[in-house]
C-alpha cells in the first residue's frame, strides 16, 4: 500500500515540476516573445534568444546567426511599419518537454496581419524550438518553423493546446 502511494506521489511531483518549468518558460520566453513581436521590438524579441541561437525559417532553406536574425527582424519590422500594418502572433502547443535546464516546445503559430485598408490575412506555421537555461534564464537556442507547403491552417491551430 505504501509503495503504491509513494509511486503516485512520485508521478504527481514529476508532473508538477514539468508544469512549473513550462510556466517559467512561458514567463521568461513566450510572453516577452509575443509582446516584442507584436510591438515590433526587435531588440526585445532577440533578448529571449541565446547569443548562440540557430534560426532557420525552413521554407527559406537558410540558417541565421543571432546578428543575422536581429537584422532580419529589424528589416521586417520596418517594412511592416512603412506599410502601416499591425500584426499579432498567437501560439499553441502540440508537444512541450522540459527537464532540468533544457526544453523543447513544438506547436502551431498564427500571425494575423491587419492592413490599413482593413484587409486581414492570417499566416500559419509549425515551430520547433529548443531552449536552455543560461545564467538561470530560459533562452531560445534553436528556432525553426515552416508552413509545411502552406498546409498548416486554422484547423491545426485550434487542435493544438493553448499556453497555460
Amino acid at each position: 500500500m505504501k509503495l503504491t502511494q509513494l509511486f503516485f506521489l512520485f508521478v504527481l511531483s514529476g508532473s508538477c515540476l514539468a508544469q512549473n518549468l513550462q510556466q517559467e518558460i512561458n514567463e521568461q520566453v513566450w510572453k516577452p516573445f509575443i509582446s516584442s513581436f507584436n510591438n515590433r521590438d526587435a531588440a526585445g524579441f532577440l533578448a529571449v534568444h541565446s547569443k548562440q541561437v540557430v534560426r532557420s525559417p525552413l521554407d527559406s532553406k537558410i540558417i541565421l546567426t543571432w546578428d543575422e536574425y536581429l537584422k532580419k527582424q529589424e528589416e521586417g519590422n520596418k517594412i511592416s511599419l512603412d506599410k502601416g500594418n499591425t500584426r499579432s502572433v498567437y501560439l499553441r502547443f502540440t508537444n512541450r518537454i522540459a527537464k532540468d535546464g533544457t526544453a523543447i516546445d513544438i506547436g502551431i503559430f498564427k500571425v494575423i496581419v491587419n492592413q490599413p485598408d482593413g484587409a486581414t490575412r492570417s499566416v500559419y506555421g509549425r515551430f520547433h524550438v529548443v531552449m536552455r537555461k543560461e545564467q538561470n534564464i530560459w533562452k531560445i537556442l534553436v528556432d525553426m518553423d515552416s508552413s509545411e507547403g502552406n498546409s498548416i491552417d486554422e484547423t491545426d491551430f485550434i487542435a493544438a493546446s493553448p499556453m497555460e
